[in-house]
């Protein structure tokens, strides 16, 4: 998407540290997460680093649950605070969507609480029928 930013799903590329970081202790989604819960998402997961050409640093991370056939959730997307309005976020979003679209994956799935407008850009739009959706959390 940009020369001055390379995509990668190497998982030993991946920066788990600066992850945690990011995702346990500064989103607004998954804040005081556990580094071993973060890391067990992780190994569970496709993930996707977005890396600065330059200096090789992580500068930003997304997550895929997917079965890599009919159904795959993009979670955990974060960009780094000092590399936001550098297109990290279009191009973990180009990536993903190329990977899903190459497999053929007809559902993909993410939710967001700010960043409607950048999903919109790759295809994404509000549930056709929210009334079928449902979730499970938790009692304890």
């Amino acid at each position: 998407m940009t020369d001055d930013i390379r995509i990668s799903d190497d998982p030993a590329e991946l920066d788990r540290d600066r992850i945690y970081r990011w995702i346990g202790e500064e989103s607004y989604w998954a804040k005081g997460r556990s580094r071993e819960r973060q890391d067990a998402a992780i190994d569970g997961s496709w993930n996707f680093g977005a890396y600065d050409s330059t200096t090789g640093e992580q500068v930003g991370f997304a997550r895929v649950v997917t079965d890599k056939a009919t159904y795959a959730w993009i979670c955990d997307v974060y960009v780094d605070q000092d590399a936001r309005g550098r297109r990290v976020g279009k191009s973990l979003m180009a990536a993903i969507v190329a990977a899903m679209d190459a497999l053929g994956v007809q559902r993909v799935v993410l939710a967001t609480a700010d960043a409607h407008g950048l999903y919109e850009q790759y295809g994404f739009s509000l549930l056709d029928q929210p009334d079928r959706w449902m979730i499970r959390r938790p009692t304890a």
